[in-house]
């Protein structure tokens, strides 16, 4: 089956095929290989990532709450919170759905929700990040659902699966509550760097949110894959959940480590416009996700962007300290580039550095 020309492959069918060896399309290049069996992959070397309570926004413990993320925003770039105000079924049941979609949905009823394959960020059903042009691109061991859900405007649950029968209905619940706690954590960074509470929020306008669904099956060569190449977000914040299998993995210190699934917890990453509204004095976290050979593995990604026609750059009481360590950017050409060049790790935010 095709649409639009594009076969239509997915990688959860390439698993159930059995293959002994992954297609050559979806081996990563010598550096980019995950060293899975090395003193750097180990549990010696999973630094536990900050975690912060948040104690459903107690004012009474703002200030202390505000220091730790600020810690937090300083050194990694990311970090889990918990006692965040979403409950917890809801976590469980947004993980679910979007199993049960990927797992016991049809393939025929999986493929009319396919995504636009000569668009990039294309809403739906997909397996590939680029564009089809993109020769010699090397493709993630993922399949995913992207739903387009703020603003309002964009929301058309019509286009989200039908299956199962409260699918649309939870995505609805789950994008209405983080938003609410974007907005929420983004006046706490916002007070961490010395700014109004509202400050980053103002910066970036409305917020327009995604939410993708990635599933990524288990490989037979997992030595040889990633299910997601090494990037920052392009946006502002991004908020994830995972499984009990994990695989998320950070770079820090020139060494990726292990991001372990926490219960009930929900992690923040720091985004490039973050970084380039800080100043520099916060910095989007590069990540990855490894694959394994026996389990299939579910996360929930929730990002928070500007509009296209937004333009960013550092904010001015930050830049009075120090002069601007980036040049301004049209979020829109952001996106264009990012999507054109591909993830580069972080060498989509770098390019906008003036020194």
């Amino acid at each position: 089956m095709e649409i639009g020309g594009e076969p239509m492959v997915r990688v959860q069918g390439l698993a159930k095929a059995g293959l002994s060896h992954v297609p050559p399309q979806y081996i990563q290049p010598l550096p980019n290989r995950p060293q899975l069996n090395t003193p750097s992959s180990t549990s010696d070397h999973d630094t536990v990532l900050p975690v912060i309570d948040l104690s459903e926004f107690d004012p009474t413990r703002r200030e202390s709450v505000r220091e730790s993320i600020g810690r937090a925003c300083r050194e990694w770039g990311a970090f889990h919170v918990t006692n965040h105000g979403v409950p917890a079924s809801l976590l469980d049941h947004v993980k679910t759905v979007g199993l049960t979609f990927f797992n016991h949905c049809p393939l025929p009823d999986k493929l009319k929700y396919s995504c636009d394959p000569n668009s990039f960020a294309s809403q739906g059903y997909g397996s590939k990040m680029l564009l089809p042009d993109q020769n010699g691109v090397v493709l993630d061991w993922r399949d995913y659902f992207d739903h387009h859900t703020f603003p309002l405007s964009r929301r058309d649950p019509d286009r989200w699966p039908h299956f199962p029968p409260d699918y649309r209905d939870t995505v609805g619940s789950y994008a209405d509550q983080m938003k609410a706690l974007a907005q929420k954590l983004l006046g706490l960074i916002s007070e961490s760097l010395g700014l109004r509470s509202p400050c980053i929020e103002e910066a970036v306008g409305e917020l327009h949110q995604n939410i993708t669904i990635s599933y990524y099956p288990p490989c037979p060569q997992p030595d040889l894959t990633l299910g997601l190449q090494p990037h920052s977000d392009m946006g502002v914040i991004t908020l994830l959940i995972q499984d009990h299998v994990g695989g998320l993995q950070l770079l820090k210190n020139n060494h990726w480590l292990t991001v372990h699934p926490l219960s009930d917890a929900i992690l923040v990453i720091l985004a490039d416009q973050t970084e380039i509204l800080s100043n520099g004095k916060y910095k989007s976290a590069q990540h990855r996700a490894i694959t394994n050979a026996t389990q299939a593995r579910l996360s929930v990604a929730t990002f928070h962007d500007p509009a296209k026609a937004v333009k960013i750059s550092p904010v001015s009481e930050l830049v009075s300290e120090s002069s601007p360590q980036y040049r301004e950017v049209l979020y829109g050409d952001y996106v264009s580039s990012w999507y054109t060049k591909g993830p580069d790790g972080k060498g989509n935010i770098n390019s906008l550095l003036l020194n």
